[in-house]
């Protein structure tokens, strides 16, 4: 892979939206890319549809939790090789899929996870920030939204 110039031409991104990521795989699969020559990586995530087929509902926690073990990753490798993290929402599983949590009750997940990020974590604090954005007296980041 290495002596294909590959390496030079692009940068990978490792998709994976579990809460339960295997950090410490993440952080070997990285050290490989590099060890093949590749400079840079990317991280991909999700905020929303990917948590079931026909989920009608985002559950916060389960996507709040994929950022912050993304962020672990992050800071388990030299600060030089992420490149940056692209936060998804899909709207379906496949074309050939019912649509799955549209945007409109998603939008406090990704409020969420856009605070998680930029924060480099989440507290107390960032929670009651989020509220006070999107107007809410109740965030519940552990059950569905009423």
């Amino acid at each position: 892979l290495s002596e294909s110039g590959v390496p030079q031409l692009v940068q990978p991104m490792i998709w994976d939206y579990a809460a339960d990521l295997d950090v410490e795989g993440k952080v070997h699969l990285i050290e490989k890319y590099r060890r093949c020559g590749f400079s840079k990586v990317w991280f991909a995530s999700a905020f929303k549809g990917a948590t079931g087929v026909n989920q009608s509902l985002t559950l916060i926690g389960h996507h709040l939790k994929n950022h912050l073990q993304w962020l672990e990753v992050a800071s388990s490798i030299p600060a030089d090789v992420l490149e940056g993290i692209a936060l998804t929402g899909w709207q379906r599983y496949d074309h050939f899929s019912v649509l799955c949590e549209l945007l409109p009750v998603a939008i406090p997940s990704l409020a969420v996870c856009l605070q998680a990020l930029k924060n480099g974590g989440y507290s107390e604090k960032i929670k009651e920030n989020v509220e006070k954005l999107l107007g809410m007296s109740n965030l519940e980041t552990d059950t569905f939204m009423r």
